[in-house]
């Protein structure tokens, strides 16, 4: 076993050094895209207020243009007032006008087209640092495994297959939780506050103009994004911890979920209740609310279902998730050797964490039969000591 341990602890000595090495490279490759991405912004800034700028010269241009066409008919008309040299210069300078405003246009045209390329570029490159940042992050996750203590490395053999695997899913997800947050904000709040700016700056430019009236229209189309703003916001905010579970318990908490479930994907559903409400510890109403989650998306996401029943049946020593749906359905072993094979965190995080809660999942289903996943849970004190 000494000798086993001496060769492991060289294997992973090299391990962590190629990956040392790896991560040094993906951080020069993430610092390069992030000076690319600064330079990209630069110049989109320069570009949006050339745009911008090229926009208010054509509105110029055309009015003075039409104020040259309406100036070019009244020499023309009336031979009495006006000599041949006062329509002579009327028809040049409207002409003058005509190509400074078809020059303007066509810069404009291609500043717009120059703006849309560097809006692309630059979701391009914010795409690849948030991959280079995904890798990065799942090595440091790695390596915090690989630095630990390797005189246990014995200890560490035997239950690699169990806490250890668990553990490192669990930190994995968390990473993916946090991406998926930063991306929700990201696309979500922060694109409605780029683009509330924008329009403010829009408001301005027509107060000048004293267009009243399309700023009363502009103002009130600014007040319903804000709102949408709000809701998003709101939404984020419940997703990453529902007040309700810490104020009033994992039975609220998940009725009020069953119906924002309803209104978000119309999809039908049903909650029922059975027993009386136990509170349980705060974590374990967390994990317990978190299945539910996850059950609920994969039966919008994967069984395309159009209805839904949850029922919570509570003892005294154990509470009972049933969630049943009318979808596609599936064969549930040839699902889970597939999750496992794939690394999918579905029905394999949904397992792992009913085993943290020292609980039993049972799933039924079949092909064109829905789904049916029942989950025990006890919630004994007896059962928690260790």
């Amino acid at each position: 076993m000494d000798q086993h341990i001496v060769d492991i602890n060289r294997v992973i000595t090299n391990a962590i050094s190629v990956m040392e090495d790896s991560k040094l490279q993906i951080y020069e490759i993430c610092e390069s895209a992030r000076q690319e991405l600064e330079s990209l912004g630069q110049e989109l800034e320069i570009v949006l207020a050339e745009t911008l700028t090229t926009i208010e010269r054509v509105d110029q241009l055309e009015q003075d243009y039409r104020r040259a066409r309406i100036r070019l008919t009244e020499v023309s008309k009336d031979f009495v007032r006006y000599k041949e040299e006062d329509i002579k210069t009327a028809y040049e300078k409207a002409t003058q006008i005509q190509l400074d405003l078809m020059v303007y246009r066509e810069k404009e045209a291609y500043l717009k087209t120059r703006r849309d390329d560097l809006q692309k570029r630059v979701r391009n490159v914010e795409k690849s640092i948030e991959r280079a940042e995904t890798i990065a992050s799942q090595i440091n996750v790695v390596l915090q495994y690989l630095s630990g203590d390797l005189n246990q490395v014995s200890r560490i053999l035997e239950s690699a297959k169990t806490r250890q695997m668990i553990g490192l899913k669990i930190i994995v997800a968390q990473e993916e939780e946090r991406k998926r947050i930063s991306r929700e904000i990201h696309d979500g709040p922060a694109q409605s506050l780029a683009n509330i700016v924008l329009r403010t700056e829009i408001v301005e430019r027509m107060l000048l103009k004293k267009e009243f009236q399309m700023v009363q229209d502009e103002l009130l189309d600014l007040k319903g994004q804000v709102r949408s703003g709000l809701e998003e916001i709101r939404k984020i905010i419940f997703n990453l911890r529902p007040m309700a579970l810490d104020d009033l318990g994992l039975v609220p908490a998940l009725r009020k979920f069953a119906h924002d479930f309803e209104d978000k994907t119309k999809i039908r559903t049903i909650f029922e209740l059975s027993g009386k409400e136990v509170r349980m510890p705060s974590a374990m109403e967390a994990g317990v609310f978190r299945l539910v989650q996850e059950a609920f998306t994969n039966a919008q996401k994967h069984a395309r279902a159009s209805f839904v029943t949850l029922e919570v049946a509570f003892t005294t020593e154990t509470v009972t998730i049933t969630i049943v749906d009318n979808g596609i359905g599936f064969h549930s072993e040839q699902a889970e050797a597939h999750a496992q094979n794939n690394s999918s965190f579905g029905l394999i995080g949904m397992r792992e964490r009913v085993d943290l809660l020292e609980g039993r999942m049972e799933i039924d289903s079949k092909l064109g039969q829905g789904t049916k996943i029942i989950i025990n849970i006890p919630i004994t004190v007896e059962s928690r000591k260790e």
